[in-house]
């Protein structure tokens, strides 16, 4: 049997049925309503990839018909809870579903640094290429004082833009 190797990452957010793949391992991790799951893959893209209801849905329906999951009614949305045929799916398809967490991971890194001010992107380079410089040789002070500008920067990058 020839071992299992990751599809490459494409241009796409997600690869052919790892929307799929993703929606069934999150109801596996805990019951959710479709929105829920919609949200949780956004959040999966820092938010600059969303799925459509029109891509999510179907696949519930799908999963539904397969007994991969029970639909129940909660306030007047559906919550997915997986079942045991859904588990047994799951575990078949573990290794492609670890594929598909890890491409979803590579593309929201390369969505999000594409869309980064290139000012910006040379210096997180410059910065993890002067990391990578010290070899692990790291000295207590040294480590306080790096550790301190980083929080410093991450809380000005984390502040709302300012009005010109």
């Amino acid at each position: 049997m020839p071992e299992h190797e990751p599809r490459r990452p494409s241009s796409r957010p997600l690869g052919r049925g790892d929307l799929r793949l993703l929606l069934l391992s999150l109801i596996s991790q805990a019951p959710r309503h479709g929105y829920e799951l919609i949200q949780q893959i956004s959040e999966m893209f820092v938010r600059v990839y969303t799925p459509s209801a029109g891509s999510v849905y179907p696949l519930l329906a799908d999963f539904e018909a397969r007994r991969w999951v029970r639909a129940e009614e909660d306030g007047g949305r559906r919550r997915y809870h997986i079942t045991a045929l859904g588990q047994a799916q799951l575990k078949r398809s573990q290794a492609d579903v670890d594929d598909a967490l890890l491409r979803a991971r590579h593309s929201a890194r390369v969505i999000t640094k594409s869309n980064l001010p290139p000012p910006v992107r040379d210096a997180m380079r410059q910065l993890t290429h002067a990391l990578m410089l010290r070899h692990g040789r790291w000295q207590g002070a040294d480590v306080e004082r790096i550790v301190a500008v980083l929080e410093q920067a991450t809380a000005l990058v984390r502040q709302p833009a300012q009005a010109p």
